[in-house]
């Protein structure tokens, strides 16, 4: 079995999901993966990582909308040392994870048809996020 790990950075504009599905793909390509794993991990506590729908954008932004119920900025949160969009945004990372497995045979993630990864940026502002990618395989 072999290994190969990589960060790759991703600048997000502000709330909402940023697709890094073929930037992915093409570090994949360029490693020559075979069939094995890859594992997705966000090294953040208010951004997260998801595979949703990538044919209709309207679907991201009703997912953004679920969100911002689930944990609204307007609570009365204890932690507001970076903002008030800081503690919802650990929040929603928390409920939507910070890494994914996504299996891979003849050097292609096996994703669904409609199958896109993001980078769900949970900030009021842009920022520069890195996800670490982990192929083991062949």
């Amino acid at each position: 079995m072999r290994q190969c790990q990589h960060i790759v950075q991703i600048d997000t504009e502000g709330p909402g999901m940023t697709d890094i599905t073929a930037g992915v793909a093409r570090w994949l390509a360029g490693e020559k993966a075979g069939t094995g794993l890859l594992t997705l991990f966000i090294r953040h506590t208010s951004a997260s990582l998801t595979i949703q729908e990538n044919a209709d954008p309207t679907v991201q932004a009703d997912l953004m909308d679920a969100l911002d119920g689930l944990a609204s900025r307007d609570a009365p949160y204890r932690h507001h040392t970076e903002g008030p969009d800081d503690m919802p945004a650990h929040i929603r990372s928390m409920i939507t994870g910070v890494s994914l497995q996504v299996p891979v045979s003849n050097g292609r993630m096996l994703l669904g048809t409609w199958q896109g990864i993001y980078v769900i940026e949970h900030r009021d502002r842009p920022h520069r996020r890195e996800v670490v990618l982990h192929y083991a395989g062949d």
